[in-house]
C-alpha cells in the first residue's frame, strides 16, 4: 500500500471540518460477503432483472424467498477490522458519519452511529400489504414470513431495483452531503444510480475525495486514490490519525 497515499489521506482527514465516509459491497468481502457481481455472487445464480425488482416480489414471492433466503445468511456476519477503524475514525471527531450501500448493517455492528442505510437494511421486514414492520431476528419461524396484522408476505426492508430510494433516507443523505468537505469512497464501483453521484457532488461543492479500492473508478476526480482492501487501508488511515487525536 502506497505510504505516500496513506499520509495525504491522513493529513486531510485531520484538516477537515466535517468528513464523511462513502461505502459499498467491497467493504463487506472481508466479512466473508461476497460483491453481488462477483463470481461467487447473488447474482451469477440469480437473475437481477427476475429476483430483484418488487413486481417480481408481489407476482411471486414465494419464488423470491428462495434468493431473499440465501441473501439474509448475510445478518449472520461479523464486520471486519476496516468496520472497526471507520467506528473509532468517529468516536476520535475524525468522521462525521457513513452512508453506505450496503444492507449488512456491518457498520452498526462494528460500533458506528450516524450510518445512513441507502439501500436499506436486512434487519428489518416490512409488509408489502399495510407497511408494518418486524425486527428480522424472531421474524422467520416460517419462510417466507407472514404479517401477525394482515397476513401478507413481508419482504426485507431493502429497495428492490425498481424501486425508488425512500425520502427519509434521501433527506438524511443529502443533509450529509451538503455538510461534507471530504468524503472517503471505498469498496465500490460508483455504478449504481443514484448513489454513485454522492462523491461527485462532494467534489463539485468543492470537498475532497479520497478513495479507496483495489482498482480505482474515480479517475480524475479524487485528490488521493489508494489502491488496496478496504480493512488494510482504514487501519492504516486509522492509525495515522491516533496522532491527531484532540489532546494528544
Amino acid at each position: 500500500m502506497n505510504r505516500t497515499a496513506i499520509e495525504k489521506a491522513v493529513a486531510l482527514i485531520a484538516e477537515s471540518r466535517w468528513p464523511v465516509a462513502f461505502t459499498g459491497a467491497g467493504a463487506s468481502v472481508e466479512s466473508g460477503i461476497p460483491d453481488f457481481r462477483s463470481a461467487s455472487g447473488l447474482w451469477l445464480r440469480f437473475d437481477p432483472l427476475e429476483y430483484g425488482t418488487i413486481g417480481a416480489f408481489r407476482k411471486n414471492p414465494r419464488k423470491i424467498w428462495s434468493m431473499l433466503e440465501e441473501l439474509l445468511a448475510m445478518t449472520e456476519a461479523q464486520p471486519n477490522p476496516g468496520h472497526a477503524a471507520l467506528a473509532r475514525m468517529e468516536e476520535w471527531g475524525f468522521l462525521k458519519g457513513i452512508i453506505t450501500q450496503n444492507i449488512d448493517g456491518l457498520h452498526q455492528k462494528a460500533g458506528s452511529r450516524n450510518v445512513v442505510e441507502f439501500h436499506g437494511t436486512l434487519d428489518r421486514l416490512v409488509c408489502i400489504g399495510c407497511g408494518r414492520t418486524y425486527r428480522t431476528s424472531g421474524t422467520l419461524e416460517e419462510i417466507p414470513p407472514a404479517c401477525r396484522a394482515c397476513s401478507r408476505i413481508l419482504k426485507p426492508d431493502v429497495v428492490f431495483f425498481d424501486e425508488p430510494i425512500p425520502r427519509a433516507v434521501i433527506e438524511a443523505a443529502d443533509k450529509m452531503i451538503n455538510r461534507a468537505d471530504l468524503v472517503m469512497v471505498a469498496g465500490t464501483s460508483c455504478n449504481v444510480m443514484p448513489a454513485a453521484t454522492i462523491p461527485l457532488r462532494i467534489r463539485e461543492a468543492g470537498g475532497q475525495v479520497i478513495e479507496i479500492n483495489p482498482e480505482p473508478v474515480l479517475s480524475g476526480l479524487a485528490s488521493v486514490v489508494i489502491r488496496g482492501s478496504f480493512a488494510g487501508a482504514m487501519l492504516e488511515i486509522a492509525s495515522g490519525l491516533k496522532a491527531h487525536r484532540p489532546g494528544r
